[in-house]
């Protein structure tokens, strides 16, 4: 029997977004997957040494609140910030474990993350300011073994 392939395209940068890609990926990997994660556009900010990961609730109508805030509350400034924080503290109470954690759990599993070399690029970026143990390669690199998967998802 072949091995299972898992492919994961991370496009999101936000801190509730940054969570299924390392999430999915530790999973596989724990069940036997050889996975992978791209990590593209605003998603690649999730591979640098040091994370300021927020979340907003504009836009995310969905999103939990401990009272309702009308939207144009929602964008005053600070406002962000203040919800980021009360986030992390949330996540923190219940014992999730943080982003920075997941990530370096995906590493110890052997997920291999592939930043985008075009989107390194296009935002002038720093290879120093990224985590040890990436690859930087082109979606050509990516394809190939997303195209062996049985699972690929678009995060």
């Amino acid at each position: 029997m072949d091995d299972k392939k898992l492919a994961i395209i991370a496009t999101k940068g936000s801190l509730d977004w940054a969570y299924p890609p390392f999430i999915l990926a530790s999973t596989a990997a724990a069940l036997g997957y050889e996975t992978q994660i791209f990590f593209t556009f605003y998603g690649l900010v999730l591979l640098k040494k040091k994370l300021n990961l927020q979340v907003s609730s504009l836009g995310n109508p969905a999103m939990p609140m401990p009272m309702p805030v009308p939207v144009f509350m929602q964008a005053m400034p600070g406002m962000q910030a203040m919800m980021s924080s009360m986030m992390k503290a949330k996540m923190k109470k219940k014992g999730v474990a943080s982003v920075e954690e997941l990530r370096d759990l995906c590493l110890e599993a052997e997920v291999k993350m592939i930043a985008c070399e075009m989107t390194v690029q296009l935002f002038d970026f720093d290879k120093k300011d990224f985590i040890e143990d990436i690859e930087y390669a082109g979606a050509t690199t990516f394809f190939q073994f997303a195209g062996e998967s049985d699972i690929s998802l678009y995060i």
